[in-house]
């Protein structure tokens, strides 16, 4: 098992503000991510996770505060993102946002061409290797409708990990899996997690995978804009003083989970 290493966080958010024009979206948000930890971001509808997380992967630039990728500030002073530092994250979205009219091979091989100088047949060899972590061995030369949907979480799992990236973002994972592969996927990200040292940050509402995954997590509360509990959460169902986050926990209580 990769040992979790506490002192030298892979990022690290300070005072992040994010706005719409005037409208303020979040503010003061504060907090860092470890090495093969699972940071769970949640909250209700309309709390800004997917604005959270538009932000940590560059797309969105916060009116204050900063991003930073071990010594690397993700904007700093400058208008416009360094490249090098796009190759530091991999990104899985809701939908898999897999390229339809590539095959998996092309979908995964697209960032090993673009960002690596690796040869023809390397890049072949990575890509393969990228599917058995994923379990998807052998289905380099299908196109994406022809796996299922949870397949194609995981063939979209295999691209965002192709660089190696030192985090990866997960954007509602579980999103349209039935129970049976919403849980193979928790399981696989704990897999990647403490057998290769994988970090990840994922974006959930599903409380049952919130608890299976979750070393640490984010509370995001509309009302405040920001971030109303920073811990972890299975303490939170007995011991938050807040019920907002008590009631957010307990809306599924037949859920075996909770029985543990």
């Amino acid at each position: 098992m990769i040992e979790k290493v506490k002192d030298l966080p892979v990022l690290e958010v300070n005072d992040l503000q994010i706005a719409y024009g005037s409208k303020v979206v979040l503010q003061q948000v504060t907090f860092s991510v470890h090495p093969a930890t699972c940071l769970v971001v949640m909250g209700p509808s309309g709390c800004g996770k997917s604005t959270l997380l538009k932000a940590l992967i560059g797309l969105i630039r916060p009116a204050q505060g900063s991003i930073k990728y071990s010594d690397a500030e993700l904007w700093g002073t400058k208008d416009s993102i360094d490249p090098s530092l796009l190759a530091r994250f991999g990104v899985l979205f809701q939908g898999a946002a897999l390229w339809s009219s590539m095959s998996i091979f092309e979908n995964i091989a697209l960032p090993l061409e673009t960002f690596s100088s690796l040869s023809e047949q390397e890049i072949r060899e990575v890509v393969r290797y990228k599917l058995s972590l994923v379990g998807l061995h052998g289905t380099e030369d299908l196109y994406p409708s022809e796996l299922s949907g949870g397949m194609q979480k995981r063939a979209g799992l295999a691209r965002a990990l192709a660089l190696d990236p030192q985090i990866l973002f997960l954007d509602e994972p579980s999103a349209g899996l039935d129970p049976v592969n919403s849980r193979q996927l928790d399981e696989l990200i704990i897999e990647l997690k403490e057998t290769l040292g994988v970090t990840f940050l994922v974006v959930s509402h599903e409380l049952e995978s919130i608890f299976s995954i979750a070393d640490e997590a984010l509370f995001l509360s509309p009302k405040e804009k920001g971030v109303l509990q920073y811990g972890q959460p299975r303490n939170w169902l007995a011991e938050s003083p807040y019920s907002e986050i008590r009631n957010f926990l307990r809306r599924n209580e037949g859920c075996p989970t909770f029985q543990q």
